[in-house]
């Protein structure tokens, strides 16, 4: 039996005892109707008042209100003065990452304060309380962009958990190389070098059943492009013939263009290196590519390892704890390593955002949440923030993070926009957020699947589970304990 979440205070002073009942009552088959808020429904379309009836977890009916028959058992909610928008979908997230100032070592090596093997195990226990951080932030989906292999029970995990996101999976990535501290066991990718070896190992993920194949290319010096790409357009192609879509790690211009020309759906970061060029716009609409944005990644790097942290009310309401408080750590426990160079700020990647935009190219939401400084859950919402520094309304990033974060995971039959016959994945807000993009924060309620979540109950319970544990950075700690245990007390 899914648990269902009471909304409290306003849902109690709109309904009648009885229906209350009934409200909570929806795997009975009754219907729900909520009835009077302004509804956006993910397609771009002007906001219309109206009413949505849900009868299980599908959307029954859709329309203004004189236009709506009600059934004769649905438990009506009185949302006037409130904004429903679909759910919102993260189209790039990493679970193998916690966002702690630890959870990359080949960025910046503390693992002889915390052992990686540490942190993947604090990441893997707390993945249940991770994936309803992002339903409280109103994300109803995800797509995890590439792990070790075991990022493909975060989706199996995800089905059986009521409070969290629908998760979608690529599992490992294919790359010419990897850090040494991410290999072995802890491999987000396997080393391909040669196009049968594309082949193979897309026949061997293939097997896991993905939803989507990533090509993790970050290049090396005097590496030979040409020969590269022979095995990236092999494993394309070797994907395209098993029906999965693939996505590409491409940064740079010329790979990007290299990306699109070998065929990928995908470029899962927005290019940052240089203005992009009239050719590359042709390229990526001939080919029907999706462009995700991944400004705020960059951000969160620059101000955890500069120690000029700027969370946002809303990031330290819903990020974890232990993650947030390991951000100052450089600061006023670690000893004054070299800090390896911050990813810089790219304002170019605002104007290529805004130049790929205005010429209709599928644009996706998506946070890369998981790296250091990026919260799981929140996080999307500053990069919506980011996307409207570049010039996109609120209305155009909605859509960015609905109906095309539902293209993105291939899932826009089901999700993405608020349409009968659509699961009934939306976020109650109770202020507009077509006047101010910040406004998606503003969540009275989400609903996913036809059930009501309130996110302060959602919370409470996450801080009575952890309640128990050790939430003390080193930061806390005096100097002379500093030893290999030391940051147990921080991560615990």
């Amino acid at each position: 039996m899914r648990q269902v979440v009471c909304l409290f205070s306003w849902f109690i002073a709109t309904l009648s005892p009885g229906a209350f009942q009934t409200v909570t009552a929806t795997e009975s088959g009754a219907a729900l109707a909520l009835d009077g808020a302004s509804i956006f429904d993910g397609t771009g379309a002007p906001l219309v008042e109206g009413v949505i009836v849900v009868r299980g977890e599908r959307i029954a009916a859709i329309g203004p209100r004189e236009q709506v028959s009600l059934p004769v058992d649905a438990s009506v909610i009185n949302l006037s003065g409130h904004w429903i928008v679909p759910g919102l979908i993260d189209a790039h997230v990493h679970f193998f990452q916690s966002g702690s100032l630890y959870t990359r070592p080949d960025v910046i090596d503390l693992r002889r304060f915390w052992p990686y093997a540490s942190e993947i195990a604090w990441i893997r226990e707390h993945l249940p309380a991770t994936l309803t951080r992002y339903l409280a932030s109103g994300i109803t989906s995800v797509i995890d962009m590439a792990g070790p292999e075991w990022v493909l029970e975060v989706r199996d995990l995800a089905k059986q958990t009521p409070t969290a996101p629908r998760v979608a999976v690529a599992g490992q990535g294919l790359a010419p190389g990897l850090p040494p501290a991410l290999s072995a066991e802890y491999a987000p990718g396997v080393i391909v070098r040669r196009p049968q070896q594309a082949r193979t190992e897309v026949h061997r993920l293939a097997a896991r059943r993905p939803d989507l194949i990533k090509i993790w290319f970050v290049p090396a010096p005097a590496m030979d492009l040409d020969q590269e790409f022979a095995w990236i357009r092999a494993a394309v192609d070797e994907s395209h013939a098993l029906g999965l879509r693939v996505a590409a790690h491409a940064t740079d211009l010329e790979l990007a263009r290299r990306m699109a020309r070998a065929g990928v759906d995908i470029l899962v970061h927005s290019v940052d290196d240089e203005p992009i060029d009239e050719a590359f716009i042709d390229l990526l609409k001939q080919r029907d590519v999706i462009y995700v944005t991944t400004l705020g990644v960059s951000e969160g790097y620059r101000e955890a390892l500069t120690q000029d942290i700027q969370l946002s009310d809303f990031e330290r309401r819903f990020g974890d704890p232990a993650v947030i408080a390991s951000l100052d750590d450089l600061s006023e426990g670690l000893p004054r390593y070299r800090q390896p160079k911050a990813l810089p700020y790219s304002g170019t990647a605002l104007k290529n955002l805004a130049r790929v935009h205005a010429a209709g190219i599928t644009v996706a939401a998506g946070s890369d949440a998981g790296n250091i400084g990026t919260l799981h859950g929140p996080a999307l919402h500053r990069e919506l923030e980011l996307m409207s520094q570049a010039g996109l309304s609120p209305r155009e990033i909605l859509v960015t993070a609905t109906r095309n974060g539902a293209l993105t995971m291939g899932r826009e039959q089901d999700l993405g926009t608020l349409q009968p016959g659509k699961l009934a994945d939306m976020v109650i807000l109770n202020a507009n957020p077509l006047e101010d993009i910040q406004h998606t924060r503003r969540i009275t309620a989400v609903v996913k699947g036809g059930v009501l979540y309130r996110p302060e109950q959602l919370m409470r319970k996450l801080q009575k589970s952890q309640s128990s544990a050790a939430h003390a950075s080193i930061r806390n700690q005096p100097r002379s304990a500093l030893s290999e245990s030391a940051l147990h007390l921080m991560i615990d």
